[in-house]
């Protein structure tokens, strides 16, 4: 028991001390929904997994044999069958397509020039192409990965003219994808022209992950120090439940005979 002439220790908090709980709470939850949406966006471990796995068999065969119709169709194959296994899990096939997509591309145009290293150069392309996106939608005021992400945090484009802070950290992280890419093309494109067939697999190869999952890591940094996007889902389906209410209302209210009465 208290003794009377002791006052009881309090067992509620300081406000300060909720304060900085409330923030370390907050920064933690906006860490994690950064973490689970960039997951979503780029694929996480499997995608990662997906993206390498053809190119690395086709230089692995092509380095063994140097025959190109055995390399392309062994990495053709193994992609397709990727989409299976997704499409019998019934998991997210963008990433899977996406891989086919690019190992068919380069597979066509190596069988069509008859050069192994062209099986590179449409991915190589398209990651020029990706580079010079995100630079210039972000000159432009629409950085390319909040056009990516905005949806998957249900904030669509409300960062542009609504969360000036949210559109800070997005043209930073798509500054940070565009100078990472540039710099892997600057590597690579050299190397397309000086190198042998299996020195440009192995050295793509070596840069598919690291580039990509520090691109991926400055974005994390930037968005979890961000503001938190707006859910602009949650508002419309809070508009329709006011609209719905009031319609309710207005309807009770001419219905119970208690509206206005005319005079006769």
């Amino acid at each position: 028991m208290t003794s009377p002439d002791k006052p009881a220790a309090s067992t509620a908090s300081s406000p300060s001390a909720d304060s900085s709980d409330t923030s370390a709470a907050s920064d933690g939850d906006a860490k994690a929904v950064t973490e689970a949406a960039l997951f979503e966006a780029f694929g996480g471990l499997r995608g990662m997994v997906e993206t390498v796995l053809p190119g690395l068999l086709f230089v692995t065969i092509f380095t063994a044999n140097k025959d190109l119709h055995t390399s392309a169709i062994a990495a053709l194959a193994v992609s397709l069958l990727l989409v299976v296994v997704r499409l019998i899990r019934r998991d997210t096939v963008k990433h899977a397509f996406s891989g086919v997509f690019g190992v068919a591309f380069g597979v066509v145009f190596a069988m069509m020039t008859g050069n192994a290293k062209d099986f590179y150069l449409p991915g190589m392309i398209y990651t020029l192409g990706l580079a010079v996106a995100y630079i210039v939608t972000t000159l432009a005021g629409v950085p390319l990965i909040g056009l990516i992400l905005g949806p998957i945090f249900k904030e669509n484009l409300s960062w542009r003219t609504r969360n000036p802070g949210r559109k800070k950290a997005y043209a930073k992280a798509s500054w940070a994808w565009g100078l990472i890419l540039l710099a892997k093309c600057a590597i690579l494109f050299p190397l397309y022209w000086w190198a042998d067939t299996t020195q440009l697999g192995w050295i793509l190869i070596a840069l598919k992950i690291p580039p990509f999952l520090l691109a991926v890591y400055l974005t994390w940094v930037f968005l979890a120090k961000a503001p938190p996007p707006i859910d602009v889902f949650a508002e419309m389906e809070a508009e329709e439940r006011a609209e719905k209410e009031r319609a309710a209302a207005v309807t009770a209210t001419t219905g119970d005979g208690s509206g206005p009465r005319h005079r006769r």
